[in-house]
């Protein structure tokens, strides 16, 4: 089986260029792009190595790619209990990008953590955002539970 990278790549820049329209940011692939990559890297890091790969055992290719980019599997996860803690992790993950990104507001990250578990559903099972839910902190269920039927 030949790999199709030019493929890969359309459907990259196809799904940033809905992912940002979805998310009110116009044309900017870019800063959607380090948004989807923040969200996606505080996700990994909070969820078990288990469940992560049958998270991206559902992901096309493209996304499984951003998911995995910088990866070290350990044991040891950040304590998040609660959403202004994931908050700062995805923060964290954007980097000094994060200024700009997220505009100094957590209402703003929430929403756009809240429309990429939404969009995401267009890839992934409810059963599979079921099942992540379910391992999640009590506080941090919301997250992925108010938008998992979409």
């Amino acid at each position: 089986m030949a790999l199709n990278f030019n493929q890969y790549a359309t459907e990259g820049n196809t799904f940033l260029k809905h992912y940002a329209k979805e998310m009110n940011l116009g044309d900017n692939r870019e800063k959607a792009g380090r948004i989807l990559t923040a969200i996606l890297h505080a996700l990994r890091d909070i969820i078990t190595t288990e469940e992560s790969l049958q998270f991206i055992a559902q992901l096309p290719m493209f996304l499984k790619a951003v998911y995995v980019n910088g990866w070290t599997i350990r044991r040891d996860r950040p304590k998040v209990r609660r959403i202004p803690e994931f908050i700062d992790l995805v923060r964290k993950h954007d980097g000094p990008a994060a200024i700009n990104d997220f505009e100094y507001s957590d209402e703003v990250a929430e929403q756009y953590i809240n429309t990429t578990f939404i969009y995401l559903r267009k890839y992934v099972s409810l059963g599979e955002m079921e099942d992540i839910r379910d391992g999640l902190p009590k506080e941090l269920k919301s997250l992925i539970y108010s938008n998992i039927m979409f």
